[in-house]
């Protein structure tokens, strides 16, 4: 018995000592938007939130593309492939709620049924009537429960390396093991090391060596922003709870995307959405990772395009 208190000791002490000589306070938001906001960036005040988003493109478009990011991202993953998108349609980003410049929701309702109300509200907001979605990972996700909640608004859905389905064996990224570790994710709330986050990053992609230093600065000052790591936090302790079951009853049509080489959801799922969605399509890019939309954003473009036509 005084074995094991001594080894709890020992791991309570260092635990103290990592909060002690790394623990960051959360940066205010004012200080991250002249950083990380451009001319085109936008905030709407809605569901007590000021939501960052660009609405570029076509401004006569009666059926805008709306792109969801994925878990711990931003808008700034879209930002490649809009530059082609943009002159063919209009295109909205936005960071969602719990992430980059939006920051957290004053409900802390994480869950499907709330992002699903937020896209209505978002799109009401806006005047739009109808829309094609599209989403990366969570943001497939958040996509798909969408096409359940509300699909006479959805006319077309983009599914890029989407969760949804059990995991099967994927390797994972390290912050992404640790945020779901039960006690130690609690020190991500006060402890978020560039280290981790690069290391995070090279998981992400098929070669790592596309992880650049402003990248890494970027993603470590919004996980920073004043009530995000919470927001996170909350996500990896299971908020999201779908029904894998549900996605064989939708309707809408549907293009799917994927990296061969993708480590956190594994290529594989491609099956299983083609299997569940009838009438869908796909398309899997080579040696790509997670973010084909940043790995191969001309193809991307040149896929979706070709799809919304």
């Amino acid at each position: 018995m005084k074995t094991i208190a001594k080894i709890i000791a020992g791991i309570f002490i260092a635990l103290f000592a990592l909060i002690l000589f790394f623990a960051e306070s959360d940066r205010p938001v004012e200080e991250l938007i002249p950083l990380y906001a451009n001319k085109d960036s936008k905030f709407m005040n809605i569901l007590g939130m000021k939501v960052h988003y660009r609405d570029e493109g076509v401004a006569t478009d009666t059926l805008p593309l709306i792109l969801l990011h994925g878990m711990s991202s931003s808008l700034n993953t879209w930002d490649s492939v809009v530059i082609d998108l943009k002159q063919h349609r209009r295109v909205i980003s936005l960071d969602l709620p719990g992430f980059g410049l939006t920051g957290p929701s004053p409900e802390m309702a994480y869950n499907f049924p709330y992002y699903s109300k937020f896209i209505d509200s978002f799109a009401t907001r806006l005047q739009i009537k109808r829309f094609i979605l599209a989403g990366n990972s969570m943001g497939g996700a958040i996509s798909w429960n969408y096409a359940l909640h509300n699909p006479s608004r959805l006319a077309k859905m983009i599914l890029i390396d989407a969760a949804g389905y059990p995991k099967k064996g994927e390797s994972g990224s390290l912050g992404f093991k640790l945020a779901s570790t039960p006690v130690i994710n609690n020190l991500l709330l006060y402890v978020t090391p560039k280290a981790l986050v690069r290391k995070s990053l090279e998981t992400v992609y098929y070669d790592p060596a596309r992880v650049t230093d402003e990248q890494v600065e970027r993603f470590h000052d919004v996980a920073i922003r004043e009530g995000n790591r919470e927001a996170a936090l909350l996500i990896f302790k299971g908020s999201f709870k779908g029904n894998p079951e549900s996605i064989k009853t939708i309707k809408t049509p549907t293009l799917i995307l994927w990296g061969d080489k993708d480590n956190l959801i594994g290529v594989n799922n491609v099956d299983n959405f083609l299997r569940d969605i009838k009438g869908s399509k796909a398309e899997v890019y080579k040696n790509i990772g997670h973010v084909p939309m940043e790995e191969v954003p001309g193809k991307v473009a040149a896929s979706i395009l070709g799809f919304v036509k």
